[in-house]
């Protein structure tokens, strides 16, 4: 009997460490972008319109089957495609339910016709009390069963493709408070949505990510073991440094959207100029931003521009969250190809905004953060096909600038830039 009891306690020593043996998900990528979720936004009123609601998602009116096989030729393996689920759950728009689930499977589809991989991402956003955006589905039990049901009949209609090439993502950015309750409060919600997906598609890679509006510190929240799946990839978003990605985004907070005009990377800008854009920032703040803000708004800017001034305070800030996902990852014998770095990306242009961000610089930053993702061994996502972030195509369809998509053209297989590239 003491011998069997020594036999069983040292399995459970080795059971509760990390082997460097880590399963796999049965979904493998590495580069990926994400498709948009919606163009136009047609408003909740419209939802029973069959013109403003499909096909469905909205970005199928303007990209097809070649579209997606461009991508697949610019060297591309996947697509994420956000999916708005509260069509799907508001009430003045439940007859549209099945035909949604149907649409869904058919732009799955096109993409596998094209040679992409996809990555389903149910895309909540924060919105307004009277349907159940985010934050009723976290909060209210009654909207939680509800987007519960709706992941598990969205897994049902996707477990019978090839689970090698279709995955599920359970919530984008979970906008749960970043402290102990709110980590604890979400992980319980998402081990519900992982035992809902999983038996209605026991195959299926299902994409799991922390709560804190899905960024590093959300994910490091987390136990894995807590859903005790081996065939789950976990994901986590990164927009460092913000004051550079977002600029003049009006839905980013209040002080953004004074931001335009600053370089990237702003090491290698003319300290000079940078300065003088400094300056336009700083007098933009003091004769439009609510006055009293003002002062602690431009200590912000300063701070977050001195923070990165250079290359080493810059490269510091954009391998923080990585290095944290990291460690996390082998803590928790979580192979590196698990892990997806699900967002990342620079504005190009503000809805409604005159200011344009440089297309090299664009392209330059995306360089930074792929190079990073890739020396970690981590899968990558671009933020986003179109729209204000716009890769392929800017607004109302139109093409956006190359440089981006040029610069994935000029990745080697290892992930560093092709000898001649550009």
């Amino acid at each position: 009997m003491f011998k069997k009891t020594l036999i069983a306690l040292a399995v459970m020593a080795i059971a509760s460490f990390p082997t460097g043996l880590a399963a796999e998900p049965r979904f493998q990528v590495a580069r990926g972008i994400n498709m948009d979720q919606w163009v136009t936004w047609p408003s909740p009123d419209r939802w029973t319109d069959d013109e403003a609601l499909f096909p469905f998602p909205e970005w199928r009116r303007s990209v097809g089957r070649e579209d997606l096989a461009g991508l697949r030729a610019a060297g591309l393996d996947f697509i994420r495609m956000p999916v708005d689920p509260v069509p799907f759950t508001a009430p003045h728009a439940a007859g549209q339910r099945d035909r949604l689930i149907r649409e869904v499977g058919e732009a799955v589809d096109i993409a596998l016709d094209a040679g992409l991989k996809v990555i389903v991402d149910l895309h909540l956003i924060p919105g307004g009390s009277e349907l159940p955006y985010m934050s009723r589905v976290l909060d209210e039990p009654e909207d939680f069963a509800s987007y519960r049901l709706l992941v598990t009949d969205l897994a049902g209609s996707l477990a019978g493709r090839d689970p090698a090439r279709v995955a599920f993502e359970l919530m984008n950015e979970p906008g749960t408070p970043c402290d102990a309750a709110g980590n604890a409060h979400w992980a319980d919600l998402q081990r519900q949505l992982h035992a809902a997906a999983r038996e209605a598609a026991p195959d299926i890679t299902l994409v799991l990510t922390g709560g804190c509006d899905g960024n590093a510190e959300g994910l490091l929240a987390l136990d894995p073991g807590l859903v005790g799946d081996d065939n789950v990839i976990w994901t986590f978003h990164s927009y460092r440094p913000f004051i550079l990605t977002h600029q003049g985004a009006l839905w980013a907070g209040d002080l953004i959207r004074y931001v335009t005009g600053l370089p990237y990377p702003p090491h290698e800008a003319d300290p000079a100029d940078l300065d003088a854009r400094l300056a336009i920032v700083r007098a933009r703040i003091r004769t439009q931003a609510p006055i009293m803000r003002r002062a602690g708004m431009i200590s912000w800017v300063e701070e977050q521009v001195e923070a990165i001034r250079t290359e080493a305070g810059l490269q510091d800030m954009l391998r923080e969250p990585f290095e944290g996902v990291a460690r996390w990852a082998e803590q928790h014998g979580i192979a590196p190809r698990a892990v997806l770095l699900g967002e990342f990306g620079m504005i190009r242009q503000e809805y409604g905004n005159s200011f344009v961000m440089r297309p090299q610089q664009r392209a330059a930053y995306y360089r930074d953060v792929i190079a990073i993702a890739e020396e970690f061994g981590f899968a990558w996502a671009m933020w986003s096909h179109g729209g204000a972030f716009g890769i392929v195509q800017e607004f109302d369809h139109r093409p956006a600038e190359s440089d981006v998509l040029d610069m994935v053209r000029g990745l080697d297989a290892t992930g560093t830039r092709s000898p001649g590239a550009d």
